[in-house]
């Protein structure tokens, strides 16, 4: 485990994930609405809470991902200062929380290859269905060209499961 990582759970395995890792910071991508209980060893000021529904179209009654979403987490996780691992979950750890951790991990390391990561993320995470909305609007705000959707279609679909196997995405330094 470095300081530098990203685990990625479901709600259900939260605490648990952030126990193990001794982690400080959390982000939450559920309905607004979904019962949670945030562990004791997290301050508000190190939690962020992003409404949204696990869907890629408008549907009436929901809130899909958006641009504020995903700039608002982009932003947000500047404040990280990287001594201790970030959890990011949502409610079965399979697609916002894949989705949101692939997004962060472009971000701090925009000199991955997008592809690479891509496989490394189905390699963690066999059940990984990266939300394609969050993809698409990090692609845009990171300014890759299309290269983190085309990296995520490519690895498809994930296997069946109700809920995510908690795994890690280490941060690189740069090269």
């Amino acid at each position: 485990m470095t300081a530098a990582s990203i685990y990625v759970c479901s709600l259900t395995k939260l605490e648990e994930t952030v126990a193990l890792t001794g982690a400080r910071h959390v982000i939450t991508l559920i309905n607004a609405g979904t019962p949670m209980r945030l562990p004791t060893t997290i301050g508000h000021d190190n939690h962020l809470f992003l409404a949204m529904h696990d869907i890629i179209e408008t549907v009436d009654g929901m809130t899909p991902p958006g641009e504020t979403h995903v700039a608002k987490m982009l932003e947000w996780v500047k404040d990280w200062d990287r001594t201790t691992p970030l959890v990011v979950h949502c409610f079965a750890g399979i697609s916002r929380s894949t989705a949101a951790a692939y997004t962060l991990v472009s971000a701090f390391n925009p000199w991955r290859d997008e592809a690479a990561l891509a496989a490394l993320l189905r390699e963690r995470a066999p059940s990984a269905t990266p939300n394609r909305r969050i993809v698409e609007i990090a692609d845009r705000l990171l300014g890759r060209d299309g290269r983190m959707v085309a990296a995520i279609d490519a690895i498809g679909r994930g296997a069946d499961a109700f809920e995510g196997t908690p795994f890690c995405l280490e941060l690189e330094v740069e090269p």
